[in-house]
């Protein structure tokens, strides 16, 4: 039985994608799940500039508003979503 699952460069190609739509996606599990979520995200368009910034600025100021010791601070981390580290 070939193997069906996703291609490296079709999981890159999703994740570029969603970071350019402002959108997330469950991992396909098979090419013809990649490939169908390729498309969708494709026919999204990319997202206004301005409104992935609001929604960084959002996501990160309700981070610093729980407080405590335990809360992330902007410049505890990098990236965004699934690629965001530790600095």
């Amino acid at each position: 039985m070939p193997d069906d699952r996703p291609t490296a460069k079709q999981q890159r190609y999703l994740r570029s994608l969603a970071q350019r739509t402002g959108t997330s996606f469950t991992p396909p599990q098979t090419k013809a799940e990649a490939s169908r979520e390729i498309k969708r995200l494709k026919e999204l368009g990319a997202s206004a500039r301005h409104e992935l910034r609001e929604d960084r600025q959002a996501i990160d100021d309700a981070f610093e508003r729980r407080g405590g010791d335990a809360a992330v601070r902007r410049h505890e981390t990098q990236g965004w979503g699934s690629s965001a580290r530790w600095k």
